[in-house]
């Protein structure tokens, strides 16, 4: 979708948008290609220490034509919902584009979802059939009596308790299917939000969120798509940044997706498959970019042929800007966007020069600035809400079952994210943190981002999280948790040395005066720290002093 430009005022200016009526993301993503070049690889399947499998966009339809009439047969209906719950496999992709073709919407759940996280979801949504594996399977067969709605599961190891055999009983499908032809505007995704209380929330994307994803996406990679091009990512294809900000996208530009389920992510097992899979393309989130960042020297043991890698999740800062230079031989572009309303943000390092700390510009096509909470524009370099204004293409369509809440998404005509930031004379915008991570101490305003990126430069520090910690005195007083590098002893010497880092590289009001060092930091599926859980467990520590 972006037009060719050299630089970012152009390309703003000269991008319209070209979203039909009638769009179905199954046929742009799959039948489009297989008509055209049936033999075009799409996805390789890449199973750790197993063979690889390539797969081409004919082979893809044909799957998914077969598991399309297979939903059908069940009874599956324009507008029911399809739960998807696995990891990144041709299955997974199949899946998807079949309950598209079909008109139905699909569901991306986490594998690593307990039984009361799916049964919300499957309750809540009303789906009615998932498609899962074995581990799947037993862990829907403990919730099954009190999901009314769910009438079929699909197990893609074979039979398993209250499951059925996927590949046998598609195998008896045949593999014509007319897809239903959907309005742009019509349900294809819930894509369920934690947010920050309550229950979860199911945020309900039309056909077009895949078109509005897309100059975000060509945007972060250095204007996708480009001869020879090849994408992975390690995020889970169960996330949005998965699904749509890869896996979807790169089928629709005739870009090969590398599949692969690491029994447990490494950075070295990252840089190999790199390597063995020549890849051009990668969106790496920040916690994945920092475990890669603790191997040694990997540009003088791996031979890498990247292109573009993109990141987005959290705002990354000076430190691994530079760590990727000097890795991969180019700069890592930083994109911004949540569940209702992804990539629209990005840095893009083929047209302006990157600015540690400060997520981009506004992505062509999306209108973001930052606004108060009544929805007015705030000056430059003000404190505000990062906002983004309807209509938009990439805009959620509201969440499901809960108008109150979609209501309250928004302030006029702008959709608040919920996050703060700060936009400066030139239009880019800094992410500063969600509304409940900032920290107010002594009157100030302090986003933890920039204090954990500063913590990652000390040369015993693996991993960071900062949180504010209830103060009489201060209001909130910084606290940090770390997670220290192998072979580093913590002490109270290195609590106060790394205090001491910190304060004389940002501010004396920023530096952590308290210090804690763990084995582990919370993390959720898509590898962001679980401020909140941190918060807690502060509040619980001050309770038991």
């Amino acid at each position: 979708m972006l037009p060719d430009a050299s630089n970012y005022a152009d390309l703003r200016a000269r991008f319209r948008w070209d979203v039909p009526e009638t769009f179905n993301i199954a046929v742009a993503v799959c039948d489009r290609w297989a008509e055209a070049e049936p033999a075009r690889e799409a996805l390789v399947f890449a199973e750790e220490n197993g063979p690889v499998r390539s797969y081409s966009y004919g082979e893809l339809r044909a799957l998914s034509n077969r598991l399309a009439n297979l939903y059908v047969a069940r009874g599956l209906k324009r507008g029911d919902r399809v739960g998807v719950l696995l990891p990144q496999s041709p299955e997974t992709a199949v899946a998807h584009i079949a309950a598209l073709k079909a008109g139905a919407i699909s569901i991306p759940l986490f594998t690593l979802f307990g039984a009361e996280a799916l049964e919300y979801r499957l309750g809540d949504s009303g789906t009615g059939i998932v498609v899962t594996d074995r581990t799947g399977a037993a862990r829907i067969a403990t919730i099954r009596d009190r999901l009314p709605a769910l009438e079929t599961v699909l197990c893609t190891d074979g039979p398993a308790e209250g499951a059925e055999d996927l590949h046998a009983l598609m195998a008896d499908q045949p593999d014509l299917f007319r897809p239903v032809a959907t309005r742009a505007d019509d349900p294809a995704l819930i894509i369920y939000t934690s947010g920050t209380t309550g229950q979860p929330k199911g945020a309900l994307h039309a056909h077009r969120v895949l078109l509005g994803h897309l100059p975000g996406v060509e945007m972060s990679h250095d204007f996708l798509p480009q001869p020879g091009d090849r994408f992975w990512t390690p995020a889970d294809w169960a996330w949005i940044g998965g699904l749509l900000d890869v896996l979807m996208p790169a089928l629709y530009h005739g870009i090969p997706v590398v599949a692969c389920r690491f029994r447990k992510f490494t950075g070295e097992a990252a840089f190999q498959l790199l390597q063995d899979h020549k890849i051009r393309n990668a969106f790496l989130p920040p916690t994945a970019l920092k475990m890669m960042r603790q191997v040694q020297a990997p540009e003088t043991r791996w031979t890498f042929s990247l292109r573009s890698v993109a990141s987005g999740g959290e705002t990354l800062g000076s430190e691994l800007i530079d760590w990727g230079r000097k890795t991969f031989g180019l700069t890592i572009n930083e994109f911004y966007g949540q569940t209702e309303c992804n990539m629209i943000v990005s840095s893009c390092a083929a047209v302006m020069p990157a600015r540690p700390g400060i997520m981009g510009r506004p992505v062509p096509g999306h209108a973001v600035d930052v606004v108060d909470a009544s929805g007015a524009v705030v000056p430059d370099e003000t404190l505000g809400i990062i906002a983004v204004k309807r209509p938009d293409p990439v805009m959620f369509l509201g969440y499901w079952n809960n108008p109150a809440a979609t209501a309250a998404k928004f302030a006029g005509d702008w959709l608040l994210t919920g996050d703060t930031g700060m936009r400066d004379a030139d239009g880019w915008i800094r992410f500063v943190g969600r509304d409940d991570d900032v920290i107010t101490s002594s009157g100030y305003r302090i986003g933890p981002g920039e204090i954990e990126d500063c913590l990652l430069k000390h040369p015993a520090v693996a991993l960071a999280g900062v949180i504010g910690k209830p103060d009489p005195q201060r209001t909130e007083i910084v606290k940090a948790y770390v997670v220290l590098k192998d072979g580093v002893a913590a002490s109270d010497a290195l609590a106060t040395e790394i205090a001491q880092f910190v304060r004389d590289r940002l501010a004396a009001h920023e530096y952590p005066r308290e210090i804690a060092f763990v084995d582990a930091l919370p993390m959720t599926t898509t590898g962001k720290v679980i401020r909140r859980e941190l918060r807690r467990r502060a509040i619980e520590e001050l309770q038991e002093s």
